[in-house]
């Protein structure tokens, strides 16, 4: 999962296409559970752009967005932000939300 600026994460709501945007923090441990479960999202949806970023480094995202918590995923569709989980279940979970 590549690493997102603001600017990048600007341009695929842009895009129009559906794509994910995972934040977190180094220090949390539901963090690290999270992010393998997404590593394996990734891999299961090639076509879909999934970004992550350190939340302590994109504060406009976290007060745009209101973001209460991490781990947070953030998903766009259409140009804008449809979906804000915070609960990330389970990798078949993940899977349902993000395909097509």
């Amino acid at each position: 999962m590549e690493e997102w600026s603001k600017e990048q994460w600007d341009a695929v709501v842009q895009s129009g296409e559906k794509a994910a945007f995972y934040l977190y923090t180094p220090m949390c441990g539901t963090c690290a559970v999270a992010s393998k479960m997404m590593t394996v999202v990734e891999q299961l949806l090639p076509q879909l752009q999934v970004g992550k970023a350190n939340i302590n480094f994109i504060e406009q995202i976290a007060y745009a967005h209101k973001i209460e918590s991490v781990p947070c995923l953030l998903v766009c569709e259409g140009g804008e932000v449809t979906e804000k989980v915070y609960a990330f279940q389970s990798v078949p979970y993940l899977y349902e939300l993000l395909k097509n």
